[in-house]
């Protein structure tokens, strides 16, 4: 006979308490972005500007993109050339007018950027110390556009964290 835990009858429900620490920060802003079409393109500045402006000087920052026909995503930030590559392999692996997808309503790009975006990230989480995003040497916070055409992309950028330090 199998033994399985008996289920409460109603959820319970766990409400959040008020924050205890006056040093944890909350802060958030919006980024927008125009991008030329398809690409790669460097947000780190953006961002890092964020975490300056939050006062956060250990802690978390959360970047989330508002689309899904593109992507953030952390990437080397030193050889363009991977940025290419990248781009490269994702029109290999989810070509534009694919006959297989219905789903074109703005084009032969339309679906396969749904797909990207799907395969890569809608959000990023980043360390944040001594008030600065904590990246690797090599390290880049990229838009990566999946449409052929320009685009305004928006970004909500939320930094958690104390201020001490």
């Amino acid at each position: 006979m199998a033994f399985y835990p008996r289920r409460p009858s109603k959820p319970t429900l766990k409400h959040a308490s008020a924050n205890t620490n006056p040093m944890t920060k909350w802060f958030q802003d919006t980024v927008e972005f125009e991008d030329r079409g398809r690409g790669a393109y460097d947000v780190t500045a953006r961002v890092e500007s964020v975490v300056q402006q939050s006062g956060v000087a250990t802690g978390l920052c959360h970047i989330f993109l508002h689309h899904t026909s593109a992507s953030i995503i952390l990437c080397e930030n030193a050889d363009p050339a991977v940025r290419t590559d990248l781009e490269a392999f994702m029109a290999r692996l989810v070509p534009d007018g694919d006959p297989l997808f219905q789903h074109i309503a703005e084009g032969p790009d339309d679906m396969p950027a749904h797909v990207r975006n799907v395969l890569t990230h809608s959000e990023l989480t980043v360390p944040v110390s001594r008030r600065r995003l904590s990246l690797g040497t090599w390290q880049g916070i990229y838009l990566w556009e999946h449409r052929a055409r320009p685009h305004l992309r928006r970004l909500t950028v939320t930094i958690q964290g104390d201020g001490l330090g």
